[in-house]
């Protein structure tokens, strides 16, 4: 049955951009084949949704509709992402941005930054304020955006836009980052948190990671990038698979505790040019070279873990 479902989970990732394309294909026959195919489309969407509203009123009608499975409700991804097509998820906006952001905490202070909610307008405007940013590292600022923006655009897809402040946008009188479109229905239903608008990145699910064990380093290919992956207790780290001082990749990488450092202090030794790189610092060189890594932003709910990859090397 595990193995069922294992091999039938990925089938309805692709069905967000399945339904495009067969909608762009329907174009073929003209305008009004195409407005046949989207009001099909929308009709089947909202018999199922009034189908999937009257089984929720039903369950809660019998006193079964209680804290416990509107969690596991919102915690299966498939189910959650139905539910938010439809408008039913149990819980509201501004909670699963929060919860998100809480996604990716651990993520931002590995690179020394974090995020603060500052509000959810009635016009569906997501205002968040960017803390910190990465020693030695000039696409901290980019990484820590991708991350942020991903998870929220994943927990409410219903939002019109995102406005991110950094502290150096306060400072310059408040003014807010880019402005992130929302998807349409359709894209609602795609497995992957990136969209068009994203800062021409794309994120990818990479299975391979899901069960990478603490201190252990991973070389994959997420798209055609090769990238350098490794796990630090329960914290993954990703990284451009390259070393910044001898520019190769970093094949038979190691991963060691620094002389001397705290628990959880983790440091990458090139196997090459024996160059030492901070993993929690944003890969900083560690042998006073001013060199250091290319991190790439990473997000994991414990079951599924994606890695976002510049668009033009995606697939």
């Amino acid at each position: 049955m595990a193995q069922e479902e294992a091999r039938a989970t990925p089938d309805w990732r692709t069905t967000g951009e399945r339904i495009d394309t067969l909608i762009a294909a329907s174009g073929s026959g003209g305008a009004v084949a195409r407005e046949r195919s989207e009001e099909l489309v929308r009709l089947v969407a909202d018999f199922y949704g009034a189908g999937l509203e009257r089984l929720l009123d039903l369950v809660h009608e019998q006193g079964r509709l209680d804290d416990g499975v509107l969690a596991a409700l919102a915690g299966d991804e498939l189910v959650s992402s139905v539910l938010l097509v439809h408008g039913l998820h149990p819980y509201g906006v501004e909670t699963r941005v929060e919860e998100a952001l809480e996604g990716v905490r651990p993520y931002l202070g590995s690179h020394g930054g974090d995020v603060e909610l500052l509000a959810v307008t009635d016009e569906g405007t997501v205002r968040l304020r960017l803390l910190g940013s990465c020693d030695g590292c000039p696409s901290s600022s980019v990484t820590l955006k991708l991350a942020v923006q991903g998870a929220v655009e994943a927990a409410a897809p219903e939002i019109t836009s995102i406005e991110v402040e950094t502290a150096a946008d306060e400072e310059a009188a408040g003014a807010a980052g880019p402005l992130v479109p929302v998807d349409s229905l359709f894209a609602r239903l795609h497995a992957e948190t990136g969209a068009p608008g994203d800062d021409g990145a794309s994120w990818e699910v990479v299975p391979e990671l899901t069960g990478l064990a603490s201190g252990a380093v991973a070389r994959v290919g997420v798209g055609r990038m090769p990238v350098l992956v490794c796990r630090v207790g329960s914290d993954l780290f990703a990284f451009e698979d390259r070393c910044a001082r001898c520019e190769q990749p970093l094949e038979g990488a190691t991963l060691s505790r620094r002389l001397g450092g705290a628990s959880g202090d983790a440091v990458l030794r090139c196997a090459g040019c024996r160059a030492h790189y901070d993993v929690r610092r944003a890969g900083v060189c560690l042998d006073g070279d001013g060199v250091h890594l290319a991190p790439l932003p990473l997000l994991s709910d414990g079951a599924v873990v994606s890695v976002s990859v510049p668009a033009a090397v995606a697939p």
